[in-house]
Formats: C-alpha cells, sequence, structure tokens
C-alpha cells in the first residue's frame, strides 16, 4: 500500500556492531575509509580455569568504533547467547546510548526455552534525545558470565539512526507563474 509522503518520514540506517571488530581507519587523515575485521563468534573462558576471579567472573569485552554518520538513535538492542548478562553502546563522553539485557527462559515450549536466552531488551528513545555525532567514536561493551566456559558467543548490537529532522525552511515561496 502506498502511503502518503509525510515531512516527519525519515530514512534510517541500520548499523550491527561487532565488540571483536578491530576495526582500522585506512586513511588516516580522513578516517573514512575502515576496514573491519570481526570474528562474529568468541569465546568466554571460565574464571576457574583462568585463575581470575577478582571481577566476579565477568568477561567484559569491549571495543572503540568511529561511527561514520551521525543522527538520532530510534533503536537499539544486543544480540548475546547463553552466559550473557547485558551489554552496553556508549558514547564518546561516556553517556549510555541503550544498554540490552537479556531475558532467560524458565520453561520447557519454546520460546520460553530454561537457561536459554529468549530475549533481549530494547531502547527506543524519543525522537531527538539520543543523538550520535558524525565521526562519534563509540565504546560497544559485551558482558557474559565466566562462571562456566562458553564457545560461540556473540557480543552484537543493532542499531537504527535516523537522519536529523530537517528544519523548516519558511524562505521558500510556491513559484510564480508567467504572467
Amino acid at each position: 500500500k502506498w502511503v502518503d509522503w509525510d515531512n516527519s518520514i525519515l530514512p534510517v540506517r541500520i548499523y550491527i556492531l561487532d565488540v571483536t571488530d578491530t576495526w582500522k581507519r585506512l586513511d588516516e587523515s580522513t578516517g573514512l575509509s575502515t576496514k573491519h575485521d570481526c570474528l562474529v563468534e568468541y569465546e568466554v573462558e571460565s574464571c576457574a580455569a583462568t585463575g581470575v576471579t577478582n571481577d566476579g567472573c565477568i568477561d567484559r569485552k569491549r571495543v572503540s568504533l568511529s561511527f561514520p554518520t551521525g543522527g538520532n538513535v530510534v533503536y537499539g538492542a544486543a544480540h548475546q547467547h547463553t552466559g550473557g548478562i547485558g551489554s552496553t553502546l556508549y558514547g564518546e563522553d561516556g553517556r549510555v546510548i541503550c544498554s540490552s539485557i537479556p531475558t532467560y527462559g524458565d520453561g520447557k515450549e519454546a520460546g520460553n526455552e530454561a537457561g536459554y536466552i529468549v530475549g533481549m531488551s530494547t531502547c527506543y528513545p524519543q525522537p531527538g534525545s539520543v543523538m550520535i555525532s558524525d565521526g562519534e567514536i563509540l565504546v560497544l561493551e559485551s558482558n557474559y558470565s565466566s562462571a562456566q566456559r562458553h564457545t560461540g558467543v556473540m557480543g552484537l548490537f543493532y542499531i537504527l539512526v535516523a537522519d536529523p529532522s530537517p528544519k523548516p525552511n519558511s524562505s521558500l515561496q510556491a513559484p510564480v507563474g508567467n504572467a
């Protein structure tokens, strides 16, 4: 079905951020061209195996990512696997852009499997309330329990970013026909 154009409808860009991304700028002067090297999946060793227990058996993985084109965040959610305890996306100034916490199932039926992540909390900020600037350095943090070893875990974060709302231009006038 066609919908009439409305000036409040704005294009949205979809970004999938990966905590394993070891991106590099190819052109240091502009930073516009980058090379990404994502593992997508990684392993979390148990704190007993590593001998490190002073962190409460939490595996924290962080990565800094340069955001290409800014705008208004309109949606955000993380993707984690069993053992996940939450993920947060931070702005360059340390502000929380979005935090996403898992929901674990407690049953036997499909969609509520006990011990497995069956959902992640989402962020739907008020339009214009959460902005990301062009070139801003974001920090993605993904946290997993390391009480036991986990393989094939993920630390993805999905965000949808809308272009800033255009400012009304009161100086525009309808063309005048030739008389």
